[in-house]
């Protein structure tokens, strides 16, 4: 049997991370001639051309777009089985990439990572914070934070908790238009709708015995971030769908009023994502169980 060229789709992975075999042979600490001859071994040995190259472009072929995802899965595997024979016997060290919603991120991820940092010293955080659904091993975090029905996919994920959601409105816009009782009124409302979603107009409710309400509503405001709904929120402009760890605080102190008490909208689950392996470094095992035990949800 004749073992795989580990090192070559270690360096395969690594050109196709940094859209470049000179950045690639950098970043290994190695030449860009160890890189190509490496890349060339494994077109040779897979009868088949992973990148069109030109004197301007690197591209990956149709074969190479399928088989990077592998590649990548390889060289990440290596890595942590190496990080975790070391970490065995040291103290948590190394960075850790992690992706997060940014509202959840600011309000709930933000302050937890203080507190790991201060118990970690020697661990570093790269912490990206985006609203927009993104490709985890693309972008090669470690894991990502995702509030989210979760499709199936190759990706591993860790349900923590469910994200209630709320109907609110503030004082003055009631008091100008009127409380809606039942969620067919929303249609006669101006609502403010959150665009990172498959369908930002579509409502859809469960109330009393179960019954299911689907609304269309007319957005007055559509904005891809729900704290950016808030200041509209206060001036009585509308009404807005959005999770308690954004107007929690806001319902508390009366700002804010909550709507349609007897119906629900269907809530979000909050999931810890990571790529398929289960073999991770010891210090990205320590954030996500520092997570799971204090994400306040």
């Amino acid at each position: 049997m004749r073992l795989p060229d580990f090192e070559a789709w270690a360096m395969f992975a690594a050109v196709v991370e940094h859209r470049s075999f000179t950045d690639a042979a950098k970043a290994l600490s190695v030449s860009k001639a160890t890189v190509s001859k490496a890349v060339t071994r494994l077109e040779e040995h897979l009868d088949t051309s992973l990148f069109n190259r030109t004197s301007r472009r690197l591209a990956l072929t149709e074969s190479g777009k399928r088989l990077a995802d592998h590649a990548h899965r390889i060289l990440a595997e290596g890595q942590a089985a190496e990080e975790a024979a070391r970490e065995e016997t040291a103290d948590l060290s190394g960075v850790v990439r992690l992706g997060a919603p940014m509202s959840f991120g600011l309000q709930r991820i933000a302050p937890l990572i203080a507190r790991f940092t201060q118990e970690h010293p020697l661990v570093d955080i790269d912490l990206h914070l985006s609203d927009a659904h993104i490709d985890l091993i693309e972008m090669g975090l470690d894991a990502t934070i995702r509030i989210a029905d979760m499709p199936d996919s190759s990706l591993r994920a860790r349900r923590l908790a469910d994200v209630n959601i709320h109907v609110v409105a503030s004082p003055a816009y009631l008091a100008a238009r009127g409380r809606p009782v039942h969620p067919s009124d929303l249609s006669g409302h101006d609502c403010f709708c959150y665009s990172n979603v498959t369908t930002p107009d579509v409502w859809r409710f469960t109330g009393p015995g179960q019954q299911n309400v689907v609304v269309q509503v007319r957005s007055r405001l559509t904005v891809n971030s729900g704290d950016a709904m808030l200041p509209a929120l206060r001036a009585g402009v509308g009404i807005a769908r959005l999770p308690d760890f954004i107007v929690g605080d806001a319902l508390a102190s009366g700002e804010l009023e909550e709507l349609l008490i007897d119906w629900r909208a269907p809530p979000f689950g909050l999931h810890l994502v990571t790529p398929p392996s289960r073999l991770r470094p010891a210090r990205v095992d320590a954030l996500l169980d520092f997570i799971t035990r204090n994400h306040g949800c």
